[in-house]
């Protein structure tokens, strides 16, 4: 199957959206943070049919449109168990501490992952691989044959996310990012929730966080 996706950095943060498309103009869109009316805009424009919404975790900034894309096409939400209260409440995702104009709460996911393994929608095949120590939800979604991981705010090109958070551990992040994703091969391509896409070859050579320079 044919798939085109993109990132749409999104919001005050510039948390990167990812949408995910076939020839049939179905999608899957990968954490919605921000800006619901324009998202929902785009993807009218181009004639999408969002199947459904995966976050790679329920911090604030990933996770603000996604009311707004639910209630336009009625898409199911899959987050990690570990963070199911988070969505509905501001001060596990965040949005109570970082000075907004309002809080984020959003209603709860349709779809709860309780494991790793293949995740199938429509004629979307991902692998899930749960990678915690930003969150302990976090989860990265894996595209095998189009060599495409989508790391979530645990891996960074040049760096990794925060772990002063909510349930963050650096020890714990650190072995998920060695164990998850540092094994997959070289060449695959790795999309952030902020900033530029990477690899993994890039990333094992020249990210400071995680050889020791």
């Amino acid at each position: 199957m044919e798939l085109k996706w993109r990132q749409f950095p999104l919001g005050p943060l510039q948390t990167n959206a990812y949408i995910i498309e076939n020839e049939n103009k179905e999608c899957i869109i990968i954490d919605p943070g921000s800006e619901g009316k324009r998202l929902v805009r785009n993807l009218e424009q181009k004639e999408l049919s969002p199947l459904a919404i995966l976050l790679t975790h329920a911090h604030f900034d990933h996770i603000g449109a996604v009311d707004d894309l639910r209630e336009k096409w009625h898409c199911p939400v899959y987050l990690h168990v570990n963070e199911q209260d988070w969505l509905m409440n501001p001060s596990l995702n965040g949005s109570k501490y970082f000075g907004l104009d309002e809080e984020i709460i959003v209603k709860k996911a349709d779809q709860l992952v309780k494991e790793e393994g293949k995740l199938t929608i429509g004629p979307f095949s991902f692998e899930v691989y749960e990678t915690p120590g930003h969150s302990p939800g976090s989860v990265s979604y894996y595209l095998r044959e189009q060599s495409i991981v989508f790391s979530g705010d645990a891996l960074f090109r040049g760096s990794i996310g925060r772990t002063d958070l909510q349930g963050g551990s650096h020890r714990q992040l650190i072995q998920s990012i060695h164990e998850k994703l540092l094994v997959l091969p070289e060449e695959t391509t790795v999309a952030p929730g902020h900033g530029p896409i990477t690899t993994i070859m890039n990333e094992m050579n020249d990210n400071p966080f995680l050889n020791g320079f």
